[in-house]
């Protein structure tokens, strides 16, 4: 990591995200909650979906585009499924809570699921089937997003990167948390990109015009992102019909907008001249493993499983093959010693906010 970065203990961190959040009229329990999902993604090296994202947050809580104290309303309900508004909440908030219903009603009737409206941009995918697994169940998780990925065959913008995750407990193995765009990449690997002066890899992005592109700026500027797989030759069909998928749960059965008529998460963007419904869409499940095996079994297959793969034999020598999470937790166990590295656009943005919340930078 570049020394230019600034280096901030995690715990200072969650405390100063937490007071801005309060600061702007955040109830005190949810603002940390809000901090909590942010620090999620910062501690494990998700540096696209944590403190960047403060400003955007902060920008539509202080315009009155995000209601700070949403009432959560239950739509539709029949057994072990819900439709809930969000009230126009902050996602952070919102996301946690209706899995917090998807896992009591799973505890009830060993599964439940939540697809949720009328809500805003809830993080990181990853953070909420991990909120399963503290119970023994499986979880996943699933958000549309601001339009920025083109159709298969396609070159104009009318999908998000529309994430999907999953996490499953195991025994002695730490568990196994899935959880990835259906674009090429998230956007938010664009963005960052574009903060370090380099390029990106052709696959990643269309210019204005539909070609190729390297530049993040040419995508940023009028382009747009590609679905997992890319082109034909890489199956980006695979990524389009996946993004349909969470798009039409999250979306179309909630009630939220869909497609390109996604609530855009920047202060700058022009909303949709068309609404389709309310907000953007979150859906979320949990599963009961006892409904389907012994429990202890399980996650003894779990351990077997997670063993297995990483005994597999790599490409060549310098490479190791993971499990699905991995990468995270190697992230976690250098941030929490050596703080959470804060780019120096973004260390400008948080004292800009600091400045505006009266709240001391850490």
């Amino acid at each position: 990591m570049s020394s230019a970065y600034t280096h901030i203990h995690h715990l200072a961190l969650r405390t100063f995200t937490t007071s801005v959040f309060k600061s702007l009229g955040v109830p005190d329990d949810e603002a940390a909650l809000a901090a909590d999902v942010l620090a999620y993604s910062d501690e494990h090296g998700i540096d696209s979906h944590g403190i960047a994202r403060l400003k955007t947050y902060f920008d539509l809580l202080k315009a009155g585009r995000v209601n700070p104290r949403p009432k959560l309303k239950v739509l539709r309900e029949k057994h072990a499924v819900a439709t809930i508004d969000g009230d126009n909440g902050l996602g952070l908030v919102v996301g946690p809570k209706c899995m917090d219903i998807a896992i009591e009603k799973t505890h009830q009737h060993g599964s439940g699921s939540i697809a949720v409206c009328n809500t805003n941009h809830y993080g990181a995918a990853g953070y909420y089937p991990l909120m399963a697994v503290k119970e023994d169940f499986i979880g996943l998780s699933m958000t549309n997003t601001t339009k920025g990925v083109a159709p298969f065959n396609g070159r104009e913008k009318m999908l998000g990167t529309n994430p999907i995750a999953l996490a499953f407990p195991s025994l002695h193995e730490p568990e196994v948390v899935i959880d990835f765009a259906s674009s090429t990449v998230a956007y938010g690997k664009v963005e960052i990109a574009q903060r370090e002066g380099k390029n990106v890899p052709i696959g990643w992005c269309l210019d204005k015009n539909g070609l190729p592109t390297s530049s993040p700026e040419e995508m940023i500027n009028g382009g747009a992102l590609l679905p997992l797989g890319s082109t034909k030759e890489g199956s980006g069909h695979k990524g389009y019909c996946l993004a349909g998928a969470v798009d039409i749960l999250t979306s179309v059965l909630s009630g939220a907008n869909w497609g390109p008529f996604a609530t855009p998460f920047a202060i700058h963007s022009t909303m949709p001249e068309i609404q389709v419904g309310k907000g953007i869409g979150h859906f979320f499940t949990a599963w009961d493993i006892e409904g389907f095996r012994d429990l202890a079994d399980f996650k003894k297959s779990m351990d077997h499983w997670i063993v297995t793969m990483r005994n597999a034999v790599a490409a060549n020598v310098d490479a190791k093959v993971l499990v699905p999470g991995d990468p995270e937790r190697e992230a976690y166990s250098i941030r929490i010693n050596e703080g959470i590295p804060v780019h120096p656009v973004i260390m400008d943005q948080l004292k800009t906010i600091s400045q505006s919340c009266n709240v001391s930078l850490p």
